[in-house]
């Protein structure tokens, strides 16, 4: 995995909301990579949106497919990646996100969070919930628990809660020492 060409791959984390995915394909066609979106990459191989995989299976399941999904994007060589929100969760996908690419940590206010959220009530549909709280107070505590994991991974950190995505692709440009 240590591969110079693995380590040309970028690998998008982050909560819900910040920007991954939109990100995501913004850098890939001005680099001219190809994008994958881990969740739809998840969805399409078990064959049920992922509402559905946590209803029918449980998390832990999920947490299954997830690594599986990440072992395959991890083999693709100079790919844009965005991961799902949890995917740090795991110590086994902390080491393989690391090990196969330059990691940008997209991180956002809660409060901006939220808006986003409920400015698109798609992807609040089309997500778990994550604790029993609403959609503040569950932002809060997730990015409490999970941004020790996002920061062990990040090789960059860029805050997305002030910038368009075309501002947070050219940001990442700037701190990605790729060739």
């Amino acid at each position: 995995m240590n591969d110079p060409s693995h380590r040309q791959s970028l690998v998008l984390v982050g909560y819900r909301g910040t920007g991954k995915s939109t990100v995501g394909r913004i850098l890939a066609e001005r680099l001219g990579l190809p994008f994958a979106d881990a969740d739809v990459e998840l969805e399409a191989v078990v064959g049920r949106p992922i509402t559905a995989i946590f209803a029918e299976h449980g998390e832990a399941a999920f947490r299954d497919w997830e690594e599986r999904v990440l072992r395959d994007l991890s083999t693709r060589p100079r790919t844009i990646v965005a991961t799902g929100g949890g995917v740090v969760l795991r110590e086994a996908n902390r080491s393989l996100i690391k090990s196969f690419g330059f990691v940008a940590w997209l991180t956002a206010d809660a409060e901006v969070l939220a808006g986003r959220l409920r400015a698109d009530p798609d992807r609040l549909a089309n997500r778990p919930a994550l604790t029993g709280a609403g959609t503040l107070e569950e932002i809060a505590r997730v990015l409490e628990a999970r941004t020790p994991l996002y920061h062990a991974v990040a090789d960059a950190i860029v805050d997305t809660s002030r910038r368009t995505p075309a501002q947070t692709a050219a940001a990442i440009l700037d701190l990605w020492p790729h060739s």
